[in-house]
């Protein structure tokens, strides 16, 4: 059995933690998975207690654009999968390679350290498996998939609200809304899929924003609206002319249904794929508030200088990075997020490297696998002495290379560590090439 010293610590087993297995894998390099719920799938496993997806949970981008190519979705699962169905999917991969057998399920990671400040040190990670038994060993070096969005990012408000306050991490049923007054916070893809279930059960619905959005239809043409273009090459500020004109084709104007209008272009915000909101809002179901000023009771005071009385108030406001087993300085922290090369690694040190700390509009986990596709070619390269892991080594402490694709993104938390599609692909593809 190889020791532990000589073994790559993989912490996480939903789709990043799975890729980065496989890649490692394919590659021989011994590794170590830890996961701390009892099976795979990470969010999208809802048996998990760590996940956050609800019971009506969907893809919002169609399966094609997302699966793993070397191991395609069956022809029989919908266009757009539940959760249900991408759990399934994920432990079909899990079984298809045999990754289960490099994992140690119901193991959570407790503390993740470097045993000296060398670039190439050895790193120790200490562990709780189920039963409460601790234990902690050095390993080469370590890899984090423990996803995005798990830690809820609660904002709080002024005043006080006698009714119940939640975030959108604890909806799991729509039942949860039978006959009460909803105020919903945020209209992002989490926010508006809620809401729209919340229209059969509530006895009322309204949702509060902030800014304005870019709703997407998940059908063109009766295609998945995400496999449609895609062939031309367009400057950004001629695409995101084009496209939010065709927009408006097909879902309308969404200042006409009481949203602002946004203060940003196409594109430079994660689009909302959904317009069954907008069809709700128009035949009345859900009622669309300005931003909340202040909680008085019952009463919800909003910016616009109007109130009204609610029973829930449900938070649609996102997740927060969260590595709570690791120093924030080992990985880098600037502002809302770890400042990595190429979103994947920690400048300081050798083998050190994050999975799925990235959004894109578009990325599907093909786009994750290709993060780990590299991470295994340079460590492997880093084993075998080779000149061009010395030159990602060398890379990797700076400057970044542009992955905005030429578009100027918000300065929001969740934006935090959003790039491009095409750009960052391309750059992550290179990088992998380049390590033979």
């Amino acid at each position: 059995m190889t020791h532990t010293t000589e073994q790559i610590a993989l912490i996480g087993a939903g789709p990043s933690g799975l890729a980065g297995a496989r890649c490692l894998q394919k590659h021989g390099i011994p590794f170590q998975g830890f996961e701390a719920h009892t099976d795979v799938g990470g969010l999208w496993n809802i048996g998990n207690p760590r996940s956050t997806v609800y019971r009506s949970a969907h893809l919002i981008s169609s399966k094609r654009m997302t699966e793993f190519s070397e191991f395609p979705m069956d022809e029989r699962v919908a266009d757009y999968p539940s959760h249900r169905e991408l759990l399934s999917y994920f432990r079909a991969f899990a079984d298809h390679f045999g990754l289960r057998g490099h994992f140690r399920f119901g193991t959570r990671v407790l503390k993740v350290e470097p045993v000296s400040d060398a670039p190439d040190t050895l790193w120790r990670v200490s562990t709780e498996s189920a039963d409460g038994v601790r234990e902690s060993a050095e390993y080469k070096g370590v890899v984090i998939a423990n996803g995005t969005l798990a830690e809820p990012n609660m904002p709080s408000f002024e005043g006080h609200f006698d009714g119940e306050l939640l975030h959108t991490s604890a909806y799991k049923d729509a039942s949860l809304f039978k006959d009460k007054r909803v105020l919903i916070v945020g209209a992002g893809n989490s926010g508006c899929d809620i809401a729209v279930d919340a229209v059969h059960q509530a006895r009322s619905v309204d949702i509060s924003v902030r800014r304005g959005y870019y709703f997407v239809p998940k059908y063109v043409f009766g295609k998945p609206a995400d496999s449609i273009g895609g062939r031309i090459t367009l400057p950004p500020w001629l695409k995101q002319r084009i496209d939010s004109t065709i927009l408006k084709w097909f879902t309308g104007d969404p200042v006409r249904f009481g949203f602002p209008k946004p203060a940003y272009r196409m594109y430079e915000s994660h689009p909302v794929v959904n317009s069954l909101i907008l069809y709700h809002i128009g035949h009345g179901d859900v009622g669309v508030r300005a931003d909340i000023a202040r909680l008085d009771g019952r009463t919800v005071h909003f910016r616009d200088g109007s109130a009204r009385d609610y029973d829930l108030i449900l938070a649609a406001t996102g997740y927060k990075l969260h590595y709570p087993f690791l120093d924030r300085a080992l990985l880098n922290w600037q502002g809302m997020a770890p400042a990595l090369y190429l979103n994947i690694f920690a400048p300081r040190f050798d083998r050190l490297a994050v999975l799925g700390m990235v959004e894109a509009s578009g990325l599907g986990w093909q786009g994750r696998y290709e993060q780990a596709e590299l991470v295994a070619r340079y460590l492997k390269g880093l084993d075998e002495g080779r000149a061009s892991a010395a030159a990602l080594k060398a890379a990797k402490a700076g400057p970044p290379p542009d992955l905005s694709g030429g578009y100027t993104y918000l300065q929001l938390e969740r934006m935090a560590y959003y790039v491009n599609k095409d750009a960052y692909r391309k750059a992550v593809r290179e990088a992998a090439a380049a390590q033979g």
